[in-house]
């Protein structure tokens, strides 16, 4: 077995490789308890994989073990969008019982390359399937030459808008930010809001600064530069400090049953969100069918058709699988076969990161909810505009948390925006030090 490298070494590959995506690291790391090894596979024989993830992929993974009797997979879940789920798996792999397969987010896959928690496919055959991917999404797990991960899924945005609210009220589409405010200030007249501004999603509102030109992290040589005071990141947190004081949006968490109600009612008449919020409108508003259209985000300049993305997940194979030739089979299979992607579109798990022939597929179709409209070609457009140059740290999850938790204060009168990015900035390269990675502000 290869002997793991050093830490200063996985530090150094780290930082040498970042802007390409974001990091590099070495999938031979002190940190997993055991190493990825291919023990072969007789014909005839039987192997199980194990998958960990949030989306519901039960009926293609059913799809999959009913088609492939000699590699069964069991899909088990974990915790959506929190470090609870990850945590989980870092302590798998470092206790040397990870699972075959596991759901990594994007903005994860870096710290996972940090602590060498990552197979690099490479070696097994996955630079043969980047032609079936849509590049930028492939790139997301591509550190130092290497596939680390392959692409399932992104999150390009748009905003879906309760098209029968805005035409009684006689309000088009906005197709600016300046345009949104006015109907913000025309939906309070009316009782209602013009969105909601969650207390606890850093993501989210990360992806605004992004479609303004910001670029929160870069790399400059081997030290990480972060900049979350930008002219452009400012511009942006000035703009929703205006619209939390002026009460033109509802202060409440997205993806709760309080949302909801306030989409079913009409309290709520706009959300700027992902292409994977349509099934979460879809199943949680349900009396809403054919009240709702998409439209591109509002733009900062007229005219103009910049975008963002928010969320995105890879199929990765976590350090310590011993059958990773079978797991790579598997997370192909999943994000490209079109019987598969047909049961994940149902599920909503995003826009897919396989390159797709719109009209050809679900995605494509007139849609009764979203009043008839083939909403997804305004998600097709959206996904070709969004910046793929915005990169993700090797501490994305914790410095985030920092983020919302500094706009959750300031939601409650302690502080702007703007001071909640100033103070998360300090803390986001003490986290990047803590790493023990260069790093300093940008400004």
């Amino acid at each position: 077995m290869p002997q793991p490298p050093t830490r200063r070494k996985v530090l150094t590959w780290a930082t040498a490789a970042a802007a390409a995506p974001a990091l590099a690291a070495c999938g031979e790391s002190a940190g997993a308890a055991r190493m990825t090894k291919d023990h072969g596979r007789k014909p005839g024989q039987k192997v199980t994989l194990r998958l960990w993830t949030w989306v519901p992929l039960q009926k293609a993974v059913a799809l999959w073990n009913k088609r492939n009797p000699d590699i069964q997979v069991v899909a088990q879940m974990v915790p959506a969008n929190t470090s609870g789920g990850y945590q989980k798996m870092h302590a798998a792999v470092k206790a040397g019982n990870p699972p075959d397969l596991a759901q990594v987010e994007y903005y994860a896959l870096p710290e996972f390359m940090l602590e060498g928690g990552l197979t690099n496919l490479s070696e097994y055959g996955a630079d043969k399937l980047k032609d079936s991917y849509v590049d930028w999404q492939w790139k997301q797990g591509v550190f130092s030459g290497g596939t680390y991960a392959i692409p399932q899924a992104s999150g390009p945005m748009g905003l879906f808008y309760r098209k029968d609210v805005l035409e009684k009220w006689d309000i088009e589409a906005p197709r600016t930010w300046d345009e949104y405010r006015a109907a913000a200030k025309k939906a309070k007249k009316r009782g209602s809001y013009i969105t909601a501004f969650p207390p606890s999603n850093a993501q989210w509102f990360a992806s605004f600064p992004w479609q303004r030109g910001a670029h929160w992290v870069r790399t400059e040589g081997d030290t990480w530069i972060v900049d979350l005071t930008s002219p452009e990141s400012l511009e942006v947190a000035d703009y929703w400090d205006g619209m939390v004081r002026d009460r033109f949006v509802l202060q409440t968490q997205d993806a709760q049953s309080a949302f909801y109600k306030a989409l079913q009612t009409g309290e709520l008449v706009t959300w700027p969100g992902a292409q994977w919020y349509d099934a979460l409108i879809r199943g949680n508003a349900p009396r809403t069918k054919g009240k709702w259209a998409v439209s591109e985000l509002p733009q900062w300049e007229a005219g103009a058709h910049a975008s963002s993305n928010w969320g995105g997940s890879s199929t990765a194979v976590l350090q310590g699988s011993q059958h990773p030739v079978e797991a790579l089979k598997v997370a192909h299979w999943l994000n490209t076969n079109p019987d598969s992607m047909k049961l994940l579109i149902e599920a909503g798990y995003g826009w897919p990161a396989a390159k797709i022939d719109l009209p050809n597929t679900p995605l494509g179709k007139p849609d009764p909810f979203f009043s008839g409209q083939r909403y997804n070609e305004v998600f097709q457009v959206s996904d070709r505009n969004v910046d793929t140059s915005w990169r993700y740290a090797p501490t994305t999850t914790q410095s985030f948390t920092h983020i919302q938790d500094n706009l959750a204060l300031a939601l409650v009168g302690k502080g702007s925006f703007v001071d909640a990015l100033k103070d998360a900035q300090t803390k986001f390269v003490d986290d990047l030090k803590a790493k023990g990675l260069k790093a300093r502000s940008a400004r």
